[in-house]
């Protein structure tokens, strides 16, 4: 039998000054204050990470191929296959042969996978005002910006 943790005493919680002078590690220190609002947020709406980012790439993108939906979320066809059944099973998306090839599909969203599409990018936009209340409208576009940066293939990764 598991036993639960102990709540962490406020009064000491452990020092972390070596660790805080890497990039990384405040990157997931942010990203664990984010997800924690985030994930009520999104499973009010029956979604879930994965299925919140599948379903906006394909509302973004209707007809995208299931490869295509991989490559753009970085993840395997076996998890794309899981996100997509899920998906169509709530029926906020359909799965339709690509005509001339019979191995892949297209995906399109449904007309209640927009709305909830619609709702779910209002909700998800309120948690970001909620968690990056701190930054200024210029800061968090500047955040937004070093993130894009850090993802982005250098130059000298596209010439080789």
């Amino acid at each position: 039998m598991k036993r639960p943790k102990p709540a962490p005493d406020a009064a000491f919680l452990p020092k972390d000054d070596s660790l805080r002078q890497f990039i990384g590690y405040n990157m997931k220190r942010a990203y664990l204050v984010i997800d924690a609002d985030m994930r009520p947020t999104i499973a009010a709406l029956g979604l879930r990470p994965a299925t919140f980012s599948a379903l906006a790439i394909i509302v973004e993108n209707p007809d995208i191929t299931q490869s295509a939906l991989g490559l753009a979320l970085s993840i395997e066809r076996s998890g794309v296959v899981l996100i997509v059944d899920e998906l169509e099973a709530a029926d906020l998306i359909s799965r339709n042969k690509v005509e001339g090839d019979r191995r892949s599909y297209a995906l399109r969203p449904t007309l209640a996978g927009r709305k909830l599409w619609n709702d779910a990018q209002r909700r998800v936009q309120e948690h970001d005002n909620r968690v990056l209340a701190p930054l200024s409208p210029e800061e968090r576009a500047q955040l937004r910006d070093f993130l894009n940066r850090i993802e982005a293939p250098s130059a000298t990764d596209r010439t080789g």
